[in-house]
């Protein structure tokens, strides 16, 4: 196999283009702390930090879930699963990876170096979850919502400041993704009872599960409107949130329990839609104010 293509397969793997996921919160985290764009060298060591953080928990993930993927025909075709990948390569990958993590941290703040060992621990925890506890929804709604938390830290290098604004944000975020990974696991709920996995809709139900997914994203919104009003945000990032709940709405009417044919769209096309357009609001509303 050319290098080429197993960078491809690494990067597949991974699941590379869903930092969109993360990193568009990340950024808005570090604009909330810096009160626009932080310096050059902040942002470069945060974007690091993201990337291999989430490439870290990403490898793992799959090693730890290889047998389990090799059974289950939705992803069966996986690269470790189907051999095309050895554990071995990813399992280089994930070292790296939290290793670069933990360094690019330290060099951000002795604060975020000596926070970098927890983090991991959450993010490669995550995948052992499954095994356990039907909560995993919300761990890894934590994962991911510790980003702009994480990113403000980054900017101001301590506690020290008005912490609301970026909690709130976190946990919007975290709600939103434990909403969203609801609806990515109503695929699995017949592979989940055989196999004794644990996950709230092979728990509730299609139906119940949706409903909860729902009921998370409507949290969404409130939360992320009280981040504007603690960080005194404008009207480009008003209209940002309303966008945001309209996308929200688009993406339960995309599944219904008698029909998941449409879960990649809901989850991929609209959260990916969803992240970027708060992201892009929050920057213009900054942005706007610069050149006020």
């Amino acid at each position: 196999m050319s290098a080429l293509r197993r960078v491809a397969l690494l990067l597949e793997t991974i699941r590379f283009s869903h930092s969109v996921f993360a990193f568009p919160f990340a950024l808005v985290g570090a604009l909330l702390a810096a009160g626009g764009w932080p310096d050059a060298r902040t942002l470069l060591l945060l974007a690091g930090c993201v990337l291999t953080a989430r490439t870290a928990a990403m490898g793992w993930n799959r090693l730890a879930d290889r047998d389990v993927d090799a059974r289950n025909p939705r992803t069966a075709g996986r690269a470790l699963p189907a051999g095309t990948l050895s554990p071995r390569s990813v399992g280089l990958l994930v070292a790296a990876s939290a290793l670069a993590f933990v360094l690019l941290s330290f060099a951000l703040s002795p604060l975020c170096g000596g926070l970098s060992f927890p983090v991991l621990g959450l993010l490669l925890g995550y995948s052992h979850l499954k095994r356990r506890t039907s909560g995993t929804h919300f761990a890894l709604g934590a994962c991911l919502g510790i980003a702009p938390l994480g990113a403000w830290l980054a900017v101001k290098g301590s506690f020290e400041g008005d912490l609301l604004a970026p909690l709130l944000l976190s946990v919007a975020v975290a709600l939103w993704v434990a909403g969203f990974d609801l609806i990515y696991a109503c695929q699995d709920i017949a592979f989940d009872r055989r196999e004794g996995l644990h996950s709230l809709p092979a728990r509730l139900g299609v139906g119940r599960a949706l409903a909860l997914s729902a009921a998370l994203h409507a949290a969404v919104v409130p939360l992320l409107l009280g981040v504007a009003l603690r960080a005194g945000l404008g009207l480009p990032t008003y209209l940002g949130i309303a966008l945001v709940g309209v996308l929200l709405v688009v993406e339960h009417l995309l599944v219904r329990p008698g029909d998941l044919s449409r879960v990649n769209a809901a989850f991929f096309t609209v959260n990916g839609w969803i992240s970027v357009a708060y992201f892009l609001a929050v920057w213009a509303d900054y942005a706007l104010r610069g050149s006020a």
